[in-house]
């Protein structure tokens, strides 16, 4: 969702990427943002690359610079997930490549871009670092006496790679690849960012990309933070050590930047694509308000709430993603109607421990939220894709899945929705600002510096202040 959002300046409301996953209510079944069974994987034996953008509903910055140079100049997207490649560039780019982890440990495409990889994807495949960088363990880059911002390396939050007993620090990476899918153990350590630059400036080299007369668009999403983040959570060592290995990625990109492209002679934008809750079972130890919701629990006190009102068994189709798909068919043979099923659903589940706030989706179609956490329920509501009934937890509440130790993201909270903004570069006016600006700017703003037409279902709105 996050990424979609950034690179069309609009949210689910319009593009139409409701989440990484979620229940099609036309195909009855739950279904992944980017799989398309219509192209196989370019790059490896396996089906990873059976994938294209055609969920995506609007144009992206890159579509539309793409349009505006009459499909000259170059666009193109990396990351370690299929997702965070494919989704910020679009339907037009030239490539979008992502980490086939396991048994290849390559870099791989889908045929929607290319019937073959390009020979620098190759030579990038066969360089050796992929295996060097999980033959080696993962320590501390500085002292770990230095890490002053996180708690006590060993505790009783965090996750753990399969076969350690405790989660702190050295990982035995060469040790514990075999039990963590060998090759994809990268995604979840540092070294999955460092492959990410590596893979980056490869491509910036292969495709001569800032070299040219016509505008290059490069996305690079950094996935390993995510990974990290969730298995450890913000206030972990391991997340302070990747973000000071970040710091470096960055540093190095830069660096290679100002060297084969120029100082000045191009523009880059920083975000995220979301942030993330501190881990519940910390804040409970803290004695702050956090919990967790037991999905099955709730699916059931659902179902015996609507079977003593109606009278009536499997109204509800689907529960996932804090949405409550209603069955229409079963309405229809028993003559309920959707919006009085949909109100005595939405009434009454904020019965059930720790849901904080619901609403029907007649409610989001009718009503206009300007301000807080309903407007950004409203804001990742698609009509044609989202549920009959959109929940909302406790704040700092996940689901049970996440008890055991890490986190996760999803809510319209500012835990989850606060990110950083940078723009540097070609164009932009040093300066900072403290009030509150969304991630939809981003899009508009860089059209606006282009001087090209801004994604066709944008909402947000250029940051002035920014541009020279």
């Amino acid at each position: 969702v996050g990424h979609a959002s950034i690179f069309t300046g609009t949210t689910p409301y319009n593009h139409g990427i409701i989440g990484n996953n979620w229940y099609d209510k036309y195909l009855k079944k739950s279904i992944y943002c980017v799989d398309d069974n219509n192209y196989k994987t370019v790059g490896s034996t396996s089906k990873n690359g059976q994938k294209s953008p055609f969920r995506l509903q609007t144009t992206t910055l890159g579509d539309q610079l793409h349009l505006a140079q009459n499909m000259h100049g170059k666009t193109i997207g990396i990351a370690i997930k299929d997702r965070s490649a494919i989704l910020p560039v679009g339907h037009t780019a030239n490539g979008a490549y992502w980490f086939d982890g396991k048994d290849h440990g390559k870099w791989i495409t889908s045929s929607f871009y290319m019937k073959k990889l390009p020979n620098w994807v190759h030579e990038f495949n066969q360089n050796g670092k992929v295996e060097a960088y999980v033959s080696q363990p993962w320590e501390t880059y500085y002292d770990i006496a230095t890490y002053t911002e996180t708690i006590d390396d060993d505790n009783l939050f965090e996750g753990i790679f399969k076969g350690e007993g405790r989660p702190i620090f050295p990982h035995n990476i060469p040790k514990l690849r075999a039990k963590n899918g060998n090759y994809d153990i990268l995604k979840s350590i540092p070294a999955g960012n460092t492959i990410t630059t590596d893979f980056a400036i490869a491509a910036i080299e292969g495709e001569k990309l800032g070299n040219g007369t016509h505008t290059d668009f490069l996305s690079i999403s950094y996935s390993s933070t995510d990974y990290v983040g969730h298995k450890y959570g913000v206030d972990s060592k391991e997340i302070e050590d990747t973000y000071i290995r970040m710091d470096l990625e960055i540093e190095r990109l830069l660096d290679f930047l100002d060297k084969e492209v120029g100082k000045g002679k191009y523009t880059l934008f920083l975000t995220a694509d979301h942030a993330v809750a501190q881990i519940p079972n910390y804040l409970k130890n803290l004695k702050i308000p956090a919990d967790y919701i037991d999905n099955k629990q709730l699916e059931n006190f659902v179902k015996d709430i609507t079977l003593e009102k109606f009278g009536v068994d499997n109204l509800v189709e689907n529960m996932s993603n804090f949405q409550i798909f209603i069955n229409k068919e079963t309405l229809k043979k028993n003559n309920l109607e959707l919006r009085t099923v949909s109100d005595f659903i939405a009434d009454n589940i904020i019965q059930f421990k720790n849901i904080y706030k619901a609403c029907t989706a007649f409610t989001l179609r009718e009503s206009e939220f300007t301000t807080g956490l309903m407007q950004a329920v409203q804001k990742g509501y698609n009509q044609k894709f989202s549920g009959d009934v959109i929940f909302v937890p406790n704040p700092a509440t996940l689901s049970s899945y996440y008890q055991k130790s890490g986190t996760s993201h999803g809510s319209g909270y500012s835990y989850d929705t606060h990110v950083p903004m940078l723009y540097y570069g070609f164009g932009i006016k040093k300066g900072n600002t403290k009030k509150h600006i969304d991630i939809t700017s981003i899009a508009p703003t860089i059209s606006s510096l282009l001087q090209i037409e801004f994604p066709n279902g944008y909402t947000g709105k250029i940051v002035t202040k920014a541009l020279k």
